[in-house]
């Protein structure tokens, strides 16, 4: 990874690029919450919702070209949304001659909405915020410093292991693998197997390295090691607009049937 970026970090200058990286964090958190916290039997909330992200969206200078490919990974959600219809329930509706369960309809509407907004509100903080920031940020939210090692650490591996899995399938290749004939997914199972190993042998690998270098189990205080300056009583207050616009319209969701 170069300069502290990760694989969905968009670089740019915007005003949400600047925004320090645990506002963003607790903002994410919040909308999703208010989000979650919609009836379902609702429609007109969600339009809102998707409003408060376009208006991100446009703060951060993201366009849609980018960020719509990358919002592709809800569709295994989807494919089980659409299912959902057909299950049994004892309230069912007549649609194009198709007898439909209404509260499977509900579910795969509230599954495939509320899946969107939160996919789209976490592409926006994950290409605005550099990698480099997350361990000071989550650090400051008192998150366990155990926790955020891990999860630096994964961020850190995710090119290796992609590049390594590139590198696996070309060699397959090579070979005579064809990757779409079904009668090679056993090939493929074995190759995830041994990406695995090597991903846990590695694991162990830095583990001790780390320990070779005088690391005893406690995790230093990121937020204090090089690390830039914390928000700012203006910056939470800007940062938090877009929650608390969510936080309202889940409000009165609950208000105005």
């Amino acid at each position: 990874m170069g300069a502290g970026a990760h694989p969905l970090y968009r670089h740019g200058d915007s005003a949400v690029h600047r925004m320090p990286a645990e506002t963003k964090i607790v903002c994410l958190l919040a909308f999703v919450l208010a989000v979650v916290a919609t009836p379902r039997e609702l429609f007109w909330p969600y339009p809102l919702y998707g409003m408060i992200v376009a208006v991100a969206w446009w703060a951060a200078r993201i366009p849609l070209r980018w960020a719509l490919p990358r919002m592709l990974i809800e569709v295994p959600f989807v494919v089980l949304a659409v299912l959902l219809p057909f299950a049994d329930g004892e309230e069912r509706i007549d649609v194009a001659g198709l007898s439909l369960s209404v509260t499977g309809l509900y579910a795969a509407w509230a599954i495939v909405a509320k899946g969107t907004l939160g996919i789209a509100a976490s592409l926006t903080v994950a290409a605005t915020t550099p990698a480099a920031e997350l361990p000071a940020a989550l650090s400051r939210l008192r998150v366990p410093a155990v926790m955020t090692s891990v999860l630096v650490l994964m961020i850190r591996y995710i090119d290796l292991l992609t590049a390594e899995a590139a590198r696996m399938r070309i060699a397959r290749i090579s070979r005579g693998d064809s990757p779409r004939a079904l009668h090679q997914a056993g090939a493929l199972a074995k190759g995830v197997g041994a990406l695995f190993l090597r991903s846990y042998e590695r694991g162990e690998r830095v583990h001790i390295a780390m320990l070779s270098r005088g690391f005893d189990g406690h995790t230093p205080d990121l937020a204090a090691v090089g690390a830039p300056p914390p928000a700012r009583r203006t910056q939470w207050a800007v940062a938090l607009l877009p929650a608390a616009a969510a936080a309202a319209v889940a409000a009165a969701a609950w208000v105005v049937p």
